[in-house]
């Protein structure tokens, strides 16, 4: 054997109470769980938690391992594997109408191309990756709301050749905003072919979350495919309280044969892009600022959210301004820079990829979504620099520590569940995200007395405590709590 963790509480990531146990690696793999077992290398984790390392369903992480430096923000939370790809934007294949929107301008690659770049680079924790719904109509038709679905598919099947994970949407964003639930259900069968899920940020988590998810349930439907529903939540003050409706229309889902779960961090605020408070016709066709600089179309743009929207769910003084080209803005809230419509718009039309974080959850929405057994731990990280959510730095031992050790929101053995085999299975993770012989050494230990974290909105980076040692593939990359630099990553490519 090549190492033994000893002594630890062992969670075997499929919902099994925890027992005390050796756990043997040998080639990469877990050779044994269980006692008296021996190795050339010992690490004592007696009175710590030895869990399958954490599998991060929600990542925005895309272009993280091309960064100089190896990142590991997400090995100090114990995430092993990431699934990136998500909100229907991916960085494959090659869609330039996206740079004004996204801030990145990236190579023309093709979806096998980007994997390449990603291996060659070597990323810090392992990476898998979704093909985005936008990506691909901005690939084929940039902003138009019009596009050619049977071009789009044929992209899409190049993706999946390639090794995407599936199928995502983000269906407030343009260019996918535009896309009909037919396009949806022909991209998705598009996916089954594959045997691949259909990710969805749903058409409206808040006035309009129920008629949202039959949209994304009738997808999945339709198309027979594995869904996920992301980020699920209830936004906006006059719609608190629907958590209960949320769960029950997956549940319904599920006893119809949808094979359906979702994703959650656990927070009261999301992030997104500034302009995701407009319309998506506000960034129809490109020339945000162009558009955004005449009064009648901003009169026009704010009619169309006094019914339905993020604006109109958002308190100005609940919405903080994280990044912005103008100096002095990132940092302050849409009510510190004025507070209006057109202070709105005059910040999107500046700078278009501006983003924000949006209090807009209620407590006792979270809690209730996260006892339920059809959700998993996703984060909805962003890059990890500057003032992104502290969910970039901070997600699972939050949870841990906040919703698992003080509230008992769930037992420990369900948490790590939620953090491990439930997304793995969902996104056919194969050998991950469960802790026995045979299974990936990717594994996790954690003290489960101290794992959390003290990230704010305004100092979001602090350092996460309690996550002790880290191993992909039973190569250690965190060892009492600090990282030893390896790039020790992979690219995992569905086949």
């Amino acid at each position: 054997m090549d190492l033994l963790l000893r002594g630890g509480t062992v969670y075997d990531g499929l919902g099994s109470p925890g027992v005390v146990a050796d756990v043997a690696i040998s080639g990469g793999r877990v050779a044994a769980v269980g006692s008296g077992l021996t190795a050339s290398r010992v690490i004592d984790v007696s009175g710590l938690a030895v869990a399958p390392g954490f599998i991060d369903a929600h990542c925005h992480s895309d272009l993280v391992p091309l960064m100089d430096d190896a990142q590991p923000f997400k090995l100090f939370q114990g995430v092993t594997t990431e699934i990136n790809g998500n909100c229907g934007f991916s960085y494959a294949p090659s869609a330039p109408a996206l740079e004004e929107l996204t801030g990145h301008a990236v190579p023309g690659w093709s979806f096998a191309g980007y994997l390449d770049a990603i291996e060659a680079a070597g990323p810090t924790n392992h990476v898998a990756t979704l093909v985005g719904h936008s990506t691909l109509r901005a690939a084929v038709s940039g902003f138009s709301e019009t596009t050619s679905v049977e071009a789009m598919a044929e992209l899409a099947r190049e993706a999946f050749e390639a090794g995407a994970c599936g199928l995502s949407s983000g269906l407030i964003y343009p260019p996918g905003s535009y896309g009909d639930t037919e396009e949806l259900v022909a991209l998705a069968r598009v996916a089954h072919a594959y045997g691949r899920p259909y990710t969805t940020h749903m058409r409206n988590e808040s006035s309009e979350l129920a008629a949202a998810l039959d949209e994304a349930i009738e997808v999945a439907t339709r198309a027979r495919v594995r869904l996920q529903v992301s980020h699920c939540k209830v936004g906006g003050l006059p719609n608190h309280g629907q958590a209960s409706m949320l769960l029950e229309r997956l549940r319904s889902a599920r006893a119809r044969g949808v094979d359906v779960l979702g994703d959650q961090y656990p927070y009261l605020a999301g992030s997104t892009v500034l302009a995701a408070l407009l319309p998506p016709v506000a960034l129809s066709g490109g020339n945000v600022a162009a558009r955004l600089s005449s009064p009648g179309e901003r009169a026009r743009l704010l009619e169309l959210s006094s019914g339905s929207g993020l604006w109109r769910d958002a308190a100005p003084g609940k919405v903080l301004v994280t990044s912005h080209t103008r100096p002095g803005v990132a940092g302050r809230t849409l009510a510190d820079l004025g507070g209006t419509w057109d202070t709105l718009c005059d910040l999107v039309a500046e700078d278009p990829a501006a983003q924000m974080v949006i209090e807009m959850m209620d407590e006792a929405d979270v809690v209730e979504i996260m006892a339920d057994p059809l959700i998993g731990i996703g984060s909805d990280n962003g890059a990890p620099v500057g003032l992104e959510h502290p969910r970039t730095w901070g997600c699972f031992p939050r949870f841990l520590g906040a919703y698992v050790r003080e509230r008992r929101v769930v037992p420990m053995a369900e948490a790590v569940r939620k953090m491990t085999s439930l997304v793995a299975d969902q996104f056919g993770l194969a050998g991950r995200g469960w802790l026995g012989a045979g299974a990936y050494a990717d594994i996790t230990v954690f003290d489960p007395e101290t794992v959390g974290h003290a990230g704010t909105y305004l100092e979001p980076s602090a350092r996460p405590t309690g996550i002790v040692h880290v191993l992909l593939e039973g190569r250690p990359v965190v060892e009492h709590g600090e990282f030893g630099g390896a790039r020790a990553g992979r690219v995992l490519r569905m086949a």
